[in-house]
């Protein structure tokens, strides 16, 4: 199956840089996936990993899954994507790089990852889940129209709950999938060699483990780096 740690702030990424993958390769089995975080980010990581026939446990600290991403309400930013081409919008990648670099984003790396996979992520929500991303708006900050979503009110409660809802058929149908709610992560758990493997989360009180590799889709907690974060 298809690598799938591979990420944009929505999906993970194709993996064209296959070291990384390869690592990991030595360590775990490519058959299953740990998912941190139950917003698009997360539930497009899981999505893959059922795409490409691994199995997830996904584990939200809320009630619910969702997250910031239900609450988006302008839509979800692609250039070069199959809406845009269909409409005559001239957009690049590069674009909607600079743009991006404009605004004050940090890390050029990723970047380069987020807008150059930008496009297939919008075909792919769209041709996948059957969303309806075909209003294109430009808004500010960005030289193109490359902002997609449908009619609905809010896009990214439309966008994100069409994903729960294909994860949560799965699990209801078979072992493949489990999302875990009220769940925190608190523990990478990692081997003799620095790797990590795992995972343990506190739900009622209790911990519990699970074994594997894991993806980080938890937001602002995946982006912290200080004394006391999952990435310390």
């Amino acid at each position: 199956p298809r690598h799938f740690l591979r990420f944009k702030g929505g999906r993970p990424q194709a993996p064209e840089r296959t070291s990384t993958f390869r690592a990991m390769a030595t360590v775990f089995p490519s058959n299953s996936g740990i998912v941190v975080g139950g917003g698009l980010a997360g539930m497009s990581a899981a999505n893959t990993l059922l795409e490409n026939g691994a199995r997830c446990v996904l584990v939200d600290k809320s009630s619910f899954c969702g997250g910031n991403s239900t609450k988006a309400t302008s839509g979800i930013n692609g250039a070069e994507t199959k809406t845009q081409k269909n409409k005559g919008i001239d957009d690049t990648i590069e674009l909607f790089t600079n743009d991006t670099l404009k605004g004050g984003a940090k890390k050029p790396e990723l970047v380069k990852i987020l807008c150059g996979n930008s496009g297939a992520d919008v075909d792919w929500l769209v041709e996948k889940f059957n969303l309806d991303l075909s209003l294109v708006a430009r808004l500010g900050g960005h030289s193109a129209p490359r902002t997609h979503r449908g009619a609905e009110r809010f896009p990214g409660m439309t966008i994100t709950y069409a994903l729960i809802q294909m994860v949560e058929k799965v699990a209801e149908k078979s072992d493949k999938a489990r999302i875990i709610t009220k769940a925190r992560a608190h523990k990478l758990l990692t081997n003799s060699a620095g790797a990590c493997v795992g995972l343990i989360y506190e739900k009622g009180g209790l911990d519990f483990q699970e074994h594997g590799p894991v993806i980080l889709a938890t937001g602002g907690f995946g982006a912290d780096f200080t004394q006391n974060s999952l990435l310390a």
